[in-house]
């Protein structure tokens, strides 16, 4: 059964890994063109790239795949089945249509909950204790396919996108290869998703960043986890950016912004208090908080966002 992977980022990583080390034949991936980085914008491949690449497996980034020209080179890698992971490019009709067996995407939400860019920080920034991998068959809606397979976790109180994102990595590479082998004994049962329970989970943008005392320790807990490390939740500290990329609730109270300790880097919240365990100080480096805080230690009644 020939196999042809698409994705993109570090995500997708594992799932192509385990396609290979399982011995399917990978006859092409594809994935985003390479993008400048950096102070000198080099042009930078992505990891799925890299890894393909070191497997010498033919690799194609066309700006799109509405053209014939795209259309041509994935006819040329023969697809029995096409394997979606992460890729970031819509996939038209006649792409849909290609492979004998379809087209099988790797998502990390318990669909129909979250469909879109953003699964894994939505679900922590909406408070969820419980997230998950989906396989299912991919149609022309947005993650409205068939669902295949589907494998539950909870979610840590104090684990954040980054650690989430890493385990359901891994999770997605396990349910694929469950998923493939059931296909090829015939074995996969389809059950259509209820739209009815469906959320949206969009790409997350910077407005998403500051963050709000008057709110309860709760729901900045989950917000700075959420958006760890990208974009980040921010505040100001002496009149200048502080980015704040881990938390833990904390049994204090205050007024909404009061540094509680000068010690100790715990802010008042709404209800409760954080305290903030890993920040970055404008043009400073990813830091302790605590140490943070003993560098800079606060006057009386100073707050955070003033």
């Amino acid at each position: 059964m020939n196999i042809v992977f698409m994705g993109t980022p570090d995500f997708a990583v594992p799932c192509l890994q385990k396609l290979l080390d399982a011995g399917y034949p990978v006859t092409g991936v594809f994935t985003q063109p390479d993008k400048p980085k950096g102070r000198g914008y080099k042009l930078v491949p992505p990891p799925v790239k890299e890894l393909a690449m070191a497997h010498d497996i033919p690799v194609f980034q066309p700006a799109s795949l509405r053209n014939d020209e795209a259309y041509e080179l994935l006819k040329s890698c023969a697809p029995d089945l096409i394997v979606v992971v992460a890729y970031g490019k819509i996939l038209p009709k006649r792409v849909l249509e290609l492979p004998q067996y379809g087209c099988i995407n790797v998502h990390a939400s318990l669909l129909p909950r979250y469909r879109g860019a953003g699964p894994i920080q939505w679900a922590i920034l909406n408070g969820e204790s419980e997230t998950g991998i989906t396989t299912m068959y991919m149609g022309e809606g947005l993650d409205t396919g068939d669902m295949l397979e589907q494998v539950k976790t909870p979610i840590g109180e104090n684990e954040t996108a980054d650690e989430l994102y890493t385990r359901l990595s891994k999770m997605g590479a396990e349910t694929l290869l469950v998923t493939l082998q059931k296909l090829e004994a015939d074995a996969l049962l389809r059950t259509p998703q209820d739209d009815s329970l469906s959320c949206y989970a969009p790409i997350l943008d910077k407005s998403l960043c500051p963050l709000d005392f008057n709110k309860t320790a709760r729901e900045l807990h989950n917000q700075i986890r959420g958006l760890s490390s990208w974009p980040a939740a921010t505040t100001t500290y002496k009149g200048k950016r502080l980015k704040v990329y881990e938390s833990r609730l904390v049994s204090m109270s205050g007024q909404p912004g009061e540094i509680l300790d000068t010690k100790r880097f715990i802010v008042a919240c709404k209800e409760g208090a954080l305290q903030l365990v890993s920040v970055q100080y404008e043009g400073g480096r990813r830091m302790d908080g605590d140490a943070f805080l003993r560098g800079r230690p606060p006057v009386p009644g100073e707050k955070l966002g003033e």
